[in-house]
C-alpha cells in the first residue's frame, strides 16, 4: 500500500513492485510515433522491471531497433478522482536477458506464463532503469533518478539463493500465516491467498487475478532477517 508521505523513491518503487501489469512505450522505427502497449510484469529485488515478450509482438519489433522504452504503472484505479492518485512511468532501456533468476520470478507472480515461456518466440527482458517520473496526486511531480528510484544497496541480489524456498515453505508450512497477511493486514475477504516472491522490501500474494503487496517492518538482507519479518508479520496479524 502506498502512503502519501512515503518518499518519493520509496512510493515509487512500491508502485512498481505492486503491480503486475503495465502500460509499454515503444518508438516506432519507420516512423518514430511512440506504440503503447499492455504487458505483464515482475519486479528484480532491487525493483527493476522484468518482461516476457513475443518476438513476434510489434513492441518487441520496436525494442530490436530501438531499446528506449518507458513502462506506466498506474495506481489510480478505483479512485473517485484518478488524477489524484499515484502513477509512475520508468524510462530506460529493454535489455534481453536469459538469467534464470528473471525467469523464476516471472513465472512466480504470472504462473499462467509457463505454458507459453518456452516457446521459440518468447524471451525475458530486464529494464536497465534510467529515471523515474512520479506524479503522486495534485502538486506533487518529481523526476527520480535511478540512483535512488533502485533499491541498490549491496548484496541485494543474493537473494535469488535463498528467496525461492523461504517463499515455499511461507506456501507449505505456514499457508495460515499467509492467509492472515491478506485477510487482516490488507483486509482481502477471500481465502486462497499465496505468497508469489519477496524482495528487500516485502513480499507479494496473489489469488487468481488479484495481487496484494505488504511492505515488511524493516528491509531484510538474508535468511535470517525474512523470517523475522515474517515473525513480526505473523504476530502483527494474530494480534
Amino acid at each position: 500500500m502506498t502512503e502519501p508521505n512515503q518518499p518519493a523513491a520509496a512510493l515509487a518503487r512500491n508502485l512498481m513492485r505492486r503491480h503486475d501489469w503495465a502500460a509499454l512505450g515503444t518508438i516506432m522505427p519507420d516512423d518514430g510515433y511512440p506504440l503503447t502497449s499492455l504487458v505483464l510484469v515482475a519486479a528484480d529485488y532491487d525493483a527493476s522491471p522484468i518482461l516476457l515478450l513475443s518476438d513476434l509482438a510489434e513492441h518487441a519489433r520496436n525494442i530490436a531497433a530501438d531499446n528506449r522504452v518507458s513502462l506506466l504503472f498506474d495506481g489510480t484505479r478505483g479512485l473517485a478522482s484518478p488524477l489524484a492518485g499515484a502513477r509512475v512511468s520508468v524510462a530506460g532501456r529493454a535489455v534481453r536477458s536469459n538469467d534464470g533468476h528473471l525467469r523464476q520470478r516471472f513465472l512466480a507472480r504470472h504462473r499462467d506464463a509457463a505454458g507459453y515461456v518456452d516457446f521459440a518466440d518468447f524471451a525475458f527482458y530486464r529494464l536497465a532503469v534510467t529515471r523515474g517520473h512520479l506524479v503522486a496526486g495534485f502538486g506533487r511531480i518529481e523526476w527520480i533518478d535511478k540512483s535512488t528510484l533502485l533499491y541498490l544497496e549491496p548484496g541485494v541480489h543474493e537473494m535469488k539463493y535463498w528467496e525461492a524456498s523461504a517463499v515455499s515453505q511461507m506456501n507449505g508450512d505456514h499457508r495460515d500465516a499467509v492467509q492472515l497477511y491478506a485477510q487482516v493486514l490488507r483486509g482481502a475477504k477471500e481465502t486462497g491467498w499465496v505468497l508469489t516472491g519477496c524482495d528487500p522490501e516485502g513480499c507479494d500474494l496473489r489469488r487468481e487475478g488479484e495481487v496484494l503487496r505488504l511492505d515488511f517492518p524493516a528491509p531484510v538482507s538474508d535468511a535470517d532477517s525474512l523470517r523475522q519479518q515474517f515473525a513480526a508479520l505473523t504476530q502483527a496479524a494474530r494480534r
